[in-house]
């Protein structure tokens, strides 16, 4: 008789209480994991990934939701266990890996002494101990003096090594099966790279198992044995990694590799269409105002030399050196084009990008907008510019009122510009949604009835409300899934196109960079590096550190993808 999977899933099924009823979220999912092996499980948001991880720690439990099926690991059944037994499964036998790690770890309390935690529930040890172990799982997950950094608290880590936290706190009691949800979402390419060989070398040392949850097809290509597509709750592919992204068998898995953005794939070319002029009623209301002589191709925005500093904070209060964020970048932006901003997280692209329409106040340097020094200009005098350089920001969550309606935020622009016609106001904001594919009918209702791609448009509606010049995007598809993704991608492309934009894309994904930019500007520790034209930037890099950005992107090819990662980690251990 063979032994029993390390992971045995039968006919899940989970439906979540909805008012007087309940929603399906997953509707009989079923799948086997041996030991050592790792199984990707991939889907847009809501396909219900999360919830089948969810589910293989028992962690629906107490949330109302109705459990149908069998769910065994490590000879557990999650569904039915008791108390006692459960709590043995989660991080004792079976661990998570978390998303955000900032809400997964206790914001208070240092590192070190929450891993010493876990160890202590789960093992009869002394405190000293149990610190021990906290230090050994840290300087196991690559964290730089372990013993000293244990004492910090989670906000002292940058986010890559706040997810090595994480990973060593699952680790912490040796399990038998790693859950990693989403774990690099938010990371950028060579972070990503390192939590993922990370993952990989770990289950090859213990033999664990590895389900990794994700909506990025790139990611399971090098870190998989097997893949489950799901779609709606249901499981519509399932087999060897290189046969599903190879080979795909259904349509869903075909549409899902097409919207993957290519880092090799040259951007289509585009014919450069004229700045317009508003179509609607003018007046002094925002709703429509004269764009003036520049036309395609004409300087529109010139930075030069520009530079931030803030203040630096030492222990206990203490000033300390300021900290540049931004060092003497140059760059320049011309009408209807799109400029790519790319870097890792801290290289200060999101800094400057809020420098360049004047939402942060330049340390130094110049920046010229239409001719004109706009960096030393008040708050008066830069309102009417403000109008024309606009932003989207990277969480439409925390950007958007949740009070207020999504048709009162994109009306606020038009408020603020002059606007009292609140019959031609309302007019216009259903002609903004109704641009960037929403319902106008959608007016009174507020962020949280709608998906995060959703969202995202509706503050991309916003931006468009004073009819601007320029759009700063930061990393406006980071936490999207691939179709939403290509789907935000397309339509800031059609407004560019319609209504003659410039953009200027902030981003750590270099694919997706490379796919709407025109030029793309290379950011390393508050410097440009290197800049030039798409093509030739991705085609031809110099800078050693490009090159190290694009040797991490995710390929889809799984062996590709092996000898990458056998390169990368032949060449940190030289």
């Amino acid at each position: 008789m063979s032994p029993e999977p390390l992971v045995d899933v039968r006919d899940l099924v989970v439906d979540f209480p909805v008012g007087d009823g309940h929603v399906r979220a997953v509707d009989g999912v079923g799948f086997t994991l041996e030991a050592g092996q790792a199984l990707g499980i991939v889907g847009e948001s809501g396909s219900g990934k999360s919830t089948v991880a969810y589910g293989l720690l028992g962690l629906h439990r107490g949330t109302g939701a109705r459990i149908g099926g069998s769910v065994r690991v490590a000879g557990v059944d999650a569904v039915t266990a008791g108390s006692t037994e459960l709590r043995c499964l989660r991080g004792g036998l079976a661990a998570m890996v978390f998303q955000d790690p900032l809400s997964a770890l206790d914001p208070y309390y240092a590192v070190g002494d929450q891993i010493a935690e876990v160890v202590q529930v789960h093992r009869d040890v002394s405190r000293r101990a149990a610190r021990t172990r906290a230090v050994e799982v840290l300087d196991r997950v690559g964290i730089p003096d372990a013993a000293r950094r244990s004492r910090s608290r989670p906000h002292e880590f940058s986010g890559g090594m706040r997810q090595r936290v994480l990973i060593a706190m699952a680790l912490a009691c040796e399990p038998r099966l790693l859950v990693a949800d989403e774990p690099t979402t938010a990371l950028d390419v060579t972070v990503q790279a390192q939590v993922l060989d990370l993952l990989h070398e770990l289950r090859a040392e213990t033999g664990a198992g590895l389900v990794l949850v994700t909506h990025d097809l790139g990611v399971v290509a090098g870190s998989v044995d097997r893949v489950l597509v799901m779609k709606d709750g249901r499981a519509v592919e399932h087999g060897a990694v290189a046969e599903v992204l190879g080979t795909p068998r259904e349509p869903y898995t075909r549409t899902l590799l097409s919207a993957v953005p290519r880092v090799d794939a040259a951007r289509a070319p585009r014919t450069p269409q004229p700045l317009v002029e508003p179509t609607g009623p003018t007046g002094p209301t925002g709703l429509s105002k004269p764009i003036g002589p520049t036309g395609t191709g004409d300087l529109l925005l010139e930075a030069t030399d520009l530079r931030k500093e803030f203040a630096g904070r030492g222990s206990l209060g203490r000033r300390a050196a300021p900290v540049t964020a931004v060092d003497g970048v140059s760059l320049t932006v011309r009408a209807g084009e799109t400029l790519g901003v790319v870097g890792e997280s801290g290289s200060g692209k999101t800094t400057l990008g809020r420098m360049l329409v004047r939402l942060l106040e330049p340390t130094g340097g110049r920046l010229h907008y239409r001719g004109r020094d706009i960096g030393a200009l008040g708050e008066k005098e830069l309102r009417p510019i403000r109008q024309e350089l606009q932003m989207v920001f990277q969480d439409p969550v925390s950007s958007l009122n949740p009070r207020r309606s999504i048709g009162e935020s994109v009306a606020d622009p038009l408020r603020i510009a002059g606007g009292t016609d609140e019959r031609r106001i309302r007019t216009r904001v259903g002609e903004l949604l109704e641009r960037v594919g929403l319902d106008p009918d959608w007016y009174h209702r507020y962020p949280h009835e709608f998906s995060g791609g959703q969202r995202q448009r509706v503050g991309i509606a916003r931006a468009l409300a004073p009819e601007p010049r320029l759009i700063v995007c930061d990393e406006p598809v980071s936490a999207l899934d691939v179709t939403t993704q290509a789907q935000v991608v397309e339509l800031l492309g059609t407004l560019q196109r319609d209504l003659g934009l410039a953009l200027i894309f902030v981003a750590h994904d270099l694919a997706v960079v490379r796919q709407v930019s025109d030029r793309v500007a290379v950011m390393q520790s508050g410097r440009i590096v290197e800049q030039g034209d798409a093509d030739t930037v991705y085609d031809s890099p110099q800078h050693p550190y490009t090159k190290g950005l694009l040797a991490a992107v995710p390929v889809l090819d799984p062996v590709e993808a092996a000898a990458r990662r056998h390169l990368r980690l032949a060449t940190a251990g030289a």
